[in-house]
């Protein structure tokens, strides 16, 4: 990751912090952190866990099609 990304967030962090009241310094640095996270295209371990069970299945239809494939060279006499 970009260090210059985080500098600049710890800089905005340290304004917030020095320029607001304390009981709205939560709530922004929140906002802040938030925008930050989904500029940098994080995702929730929700969508990780979804996506990697799809790919877990999509592996194993492409080994099943692969072996049916070659099932099928096999069976025309053309070897993969």
């Amino acid at each position: 990751m970009n260090a210059q990304f985080f500098e600049e967030l710890s800089n905005k962090i340290k304004e917030i912090y020095s320029s607001l009241p304390a009981e709205g310094i939560e709530h922004n640095v929140h906002a802040l952190l938030q925008g930050a996270f989904t500029k940098l295209e994080l995702v929730t371990r929700e969508e990780f866990d979804i996506q990697a069970e799809v790919l877990r299945k999509t592996r194993a239809q492409l080994a099943d099609l692969e072996k049916q494939l070659a099932d099928i060279e096999i069976k025309l006499g053309q070897p993969s």
